[in-house]
């Protein structure tokens, strides 16, 4: 019976439980380590994410005979042009947008509460049950939206706080973009001839997945940004810059992020005029089918190859866990765990041929 594929994996999910109790129990032993993890942890994935963009560039440089420290010191020099392009025109437009739309959230407020009595008013058949939770919704709304504002603020202030406060992001970008290269061959160097290899050919994996990720998802959101940006230009919805931008950081989560970019736009063009809302739903339509059937296709290709039903899934559980970093990181980690998981499949089934 100890031979049986059942039996075995019954085992292995009891002592996979056994450890899972053994590591809760003693959960104040990696305290400390936890403590050190999540502080190098942000530094750690936000060189991560800039030498995953810059990558190319060095490769490029490199391709031409540029020394890696010249090659390196120009993407230094190139994010910092960016940044004072960003600095420059982008963030003082922006800021003084969403200034006065936090402003004008009262007017949309009353608005939203005008038209929902009015719609309550002429719907004699709505139940009483309905028209009372409604009624509990307007007494709130006002609340509940200065709150979310209050949120989002603090949000992006303690953003932009963060930003700047990772001191630590361009010295961890400069040694993976110098000595990058270097860790599988210093890792393969202790281990012998096979498992080396199996090495390789996992951090290579890996590597491709990360990096279809996040060149994927940032270029796909960038160009959902500016369709989006154009087209609400073109029907004339205040505060274009502010909420493409918006939909450009909320496009960064998978499948749920294009739902929530739409919703403050929604708010603003029924508060300015109500056949913008219907402008506004054909824009995003526009731009995510364009994106779903061009961009990510020859972007990401099949690399991720996560079904839609996991992706919201995993989303949710992550969103409940994890908050909104649970967004952001739950589904490369899910495609990381599955490109080691199936690496070591296929290494156990070309063992299994073998024998």
């Amino acid at each position: 019976m100890i031979h049986k594929r059942w039996f075995q994996s019954l085992i292995a999910g009891i002592l996979l439980s056994l450890f899972i109790l053994l590591i809760h129990e003693i959960h104040f032993f990696f305290d400390p380590l936890f403590t050190y993890l999540t502080a190098i942890a942000i530094p750690f994935i936000g060189g991560g994410i800039l030498f995953y963009i810059s990558r190319p560039v060095l490769l490029f440089l490199e391709k031409y005979r540029v020394p890696r420290l010249l090659a390196i010191l120009i993407i230094f020099l190139l994010f910092i042009f960016i940044g004072f392009l960003i600095t420059r025109f982008i963030a003082p437009i922006a800021q003084e947008q969403f200034s006065r739309l936090i402003d004008n959230f009262p007017r949309m407020i009353d608005m939203v509460g005008e038209t929902i009595n009015y719609w309550q008013q002429n719907q004699a058949i709505i139940p009483d049950q309905f028209n009372s939770a409604i009624n509990g919704v307007i007494q709130n709304l006002e609340s509940y939206l200065k709150g979310a504002s209050t949120i989002i603020i603090d949000v992006i202030s303690q953003f932009i706080g963060f930003v700047f406060a990772l001191v630590l992001v361009p010295l961890f970008l400069f040694f993976m973009l110098k000595d990058g290269d270097k860790l599988v061959p210093f890792v393969r160097q202790f281990l012998n001839e096979r498992f080396g290899k199996s090495f390789e050919k996992l951090a290579k994996s890996m590597d491709h997945t990360l990096n279809s990720f996040i060149i994927g998802q940032l270029t796909v959101s960038v160009f959902v940004g500016m369709i989006l940006l154009v087209g609400y230009l073109v029907i004339g919805l205040h505060y274009s810059l502010t909420l493409a931008l918006f939909a450009m950081l909320m496009n960064v989560i998978p499948f749920v992020g294009p739902f929530l970019a739409v919703i403050p736009a929604v708010l603003v063009a029924l508060f300015q005029k109500p056949i913008l809302v219907l402008y506004v739903a054909i824009i995003m339509v526009v731009a995510q089918q364009i994106e779903g059937n061009l961009v990510s296709p020859n972007v990401m290709g099949k690399a991720l190859d996560i079904h839609p039903l996991t992706v919201i899934t995993i989303i949710l559980a992550a969103g409940s866990l994890a908050g909104f970093l649970g967004l952001l990181f739950a589904i490369p980690a899910y495609a990381l765990v599955k490109t080691v998981i199936t690496h070591f499949y296929h290494e156990w089934l070309a063992n299994k041929t073998e024998h």
